[in-house]
């Protein structure tokens, strides 16, 4: 009998949980709005008082619990009463930090840069200077958009250790600087992988010698030359015939080039076949001029 009764219990609550799930959405949806709903009455009382210290003092609040639109708010209505007083230094440190928690980094950006113009002695202005560098920092776009802001970051971080030497924060300065060259150099080899994909052999072989150039203390090095000597080997094999000479030995001289710079690389091997492969091609390119010759 129990059986029977856990059986039905069970089979109704698997009809009634659905609506049950709904019903409880819903309420937590009308709850949000509730909530919503006071405390933007609150906040609207707040701003509307004639206290100027009332209110600041309510904008601190909301700056300490996180709701930093409403802070944000009280704080720009507060400029023209603060201003020149001994608390609007502060109030424009916390309206700055506003916009950068907002994830606001542009006009975190702005507002860092305005402090440190408006408060150049502050006891806050290696803080703020190094804010200002990093909200550049964390606008750096994903790897396929362009840069700009990447390049700025570095930048900007390069120019805070400079001007804080002794700064506690340079150790951050520079690990924000090495991952920015290291996005740099991603972004840079894709686009030389693109042209070896597009078999734009010559363009890739310049672009991975450039990369290498640029990122000479890269991981990756020894891999950049590997793909400049493939590379040369591909655009010679796809040349006309009178080109094939030089370009042959191009790979050779790619390769000399490699042993000399990674003398125990594992990837050595890798690049002897391009120049095995160059070498026998040559050997074949001369003796058909030598039989040319006899010919004539």
């Amino acid at each position: 009998m129990a059986i029977k009764i856990n059986t039905f219990i069970f089979g109704q609550n698997q009809l009634i949980l659905p609506s049950f799930m709904k019903s409880a959405k819903i309420l937590l949806y009308i709850f949000i709005i509730c909530f919503s709903v006071s405390a933007c009455g609150k906040y609207s009382k707040v701003e509307k008082s004639k206290d100027d210290n009332y209110k600041l003092a309510r904008a601190d609040e909301y700056f300490a619990k996180k709701k930093y639109r409403f802070a944000q708010q009280l704080y720009e209505g507060l400029f023209p009463a603060m201003k020149g007083t001994p608390k609007f230094e502060e109030l424009y440190y916390k309206y700055a930090y506003t916009f950068y928690f907002q994830g606001l980094y542009k006009d975190a950006e702005n507002m860092f840069k305005g402090y440190l113009e408006v408060f150049p002695n502050s006891s806050k202005a290696e803080e703020v200077d190094y804010m200002r560098a990093y909200s550049f920092y964390k606008q750096s776009p994903k790897l396929e958009l362009e840069q700009v802001n990447t390049v700025k970051a570095m930048n900007m971080m390069q120019t805070f250790i400079n001007t804080h030497p002794g700064s506690a924060r340079n150790i951050e300065a520079t690990e924000i600087i090495d991952k920015s060259r290291q996005k740099l150099e991603q972004k840079e080899f894709r686009s030389a992988h693109l042209y070896y994909d597009l078999e734009k052999f010559r363009a890739s072989a310049l672009a991975f010698d450039a990369l290498l150039n640029k990122y000479p203390e890269s991981a990756s090095g020894e891999e950049y030359k590997l793909m400049v000597v493939k590379s040369y080997y591909k655009f010679a094999k796809m040349s006309i015939v009178d080109k094939q000479l030089e370009r042959y030995e191009k790979v050779i001289t790619e390769y000399q080039d490699f042993a000399d710079r990674y003398p125990e690389s594992k990837l050595l091997k890798d690049a002897e076949e391009f120049v095995n492969l160059s070498k026998n091609q040559i050997k074949e390119i001369k003796n058909e001029q030598i039989t040319s010759s006899a010919k004539r």
